[in-house]
């Protein structure tokens, strides 16, 4: 059975992109994670970068900007109520900082900003695995590029990753892209999670605990797959095959004629 379950969604910001765009994608970055209340499941829940001034000055930028963001009004009072307990289980972590956002009380939900120790990611710590769903990001800084695959590798599975950079990063960090292949059901460059197209390409599922089967995807033409199971007719005379299945093609749909896709009758 697939099932979407849980998924923080990092999004990794190389050096390059911060020395070029920092502005942009500080922006970019918080409209993702407001929108729609952080209700979306590919909502950016986790913010990986390389420690340098730059990202630190963009830690800044973003927990401005978190901090002017309003609140808004979740799906349901029990939504709401499992928003705040998220929250305080961030707040009460030793090695976790809070950086930005209102107290969170009252019926809306309250934008907040949180960085936490590059350890807990490297070491698989369950604080930095638990989705937090809502208008909730938390920043992880390490050492260096090394650090930053050992991170990665701390990940459970997850619906997408993003990775914000320019030319330059993508060759210095070529590692990237395969190790998050055995991580992730979607890979962004230069984009953002939240927006998710209905297309024969898209996948919206991922390895475990994103879904319970990493072989489905929720949104796109693929999707059907959860909800048919195959059936085979052998020996059938025509007139009692299905008419999808009817040698003239009643329905004109395409079909695999011995491995190839057709439309005509046989």
């Amino acid at each position: 059975v697939f099932a979407e379950m849980s998924s923080i969604n990092p999004v990794i910001v190389l050096p390059q992109a911060l020395q070029t765009r920092a502005d942009t994608i500080a922006r970019d970055l918080v409209a993702s994670v407001v929108q729609g209340c952080g209700q979306f499941c590919t909502n950016p829940g986790l913010v990986i970068g390389i420690a340098s001034p730059a990202f630190t000055g963009f830690t800044q930028q973003v927990a401005q900007l978190i901090g002017g963001q309003p609140a808004q009004t979740m799906l349901n009072a029990g939504t709401l109520n499992s928003y705040g307990k998220g929250l305080h289980t961030l707040l009460a972590h030793p090695r976790i900082e809070h950086l930005a956002g209102q107290t969170q009380t009252g019926n809306q939900a309250q934008p907040q900003l949180f960085k936490a120790d590059a350890s807990l990611l490297i070491n698989g710590d369950e604080v930095l695995q638990e989705e937090v769903f809502g208008p909730t990001t938390v920043f992880v800084e390490v050492a260096d590029q090394a650090q930053l695959a050992a991170a990665l590798h701390g990940l459970h599975g997850q619906l997408t990753a993003t990775i914000i950079g320019e030319p330059a990063d993508f060759t210095q960090f070529g590692e990237l892209t395969p190790l998050l292949e055995q991580k992730v059901g979607r890979i962004l460059l230069n984009g953002y999670p939240t927006g998710v197209e209905v297309c024969d390409a898209m996948v919206h599922g991922g390895p475990y605990p994103a879904t319970s089967d990493a072989r489905g995807t929720s949104v796109g033409t693929l999707a059907i797959e959860r909800f048919l199971r195959p059936v085979c007719f052998q020996n059938y005379p025509d007139s009692l095959l299905p008419d999808a299945l009817k040698n003239a093609n009643p329905l004109r749909i395409q079909r695999l004629v011995d491995g190839q896709p057709s439309r005509d009758a046989l």
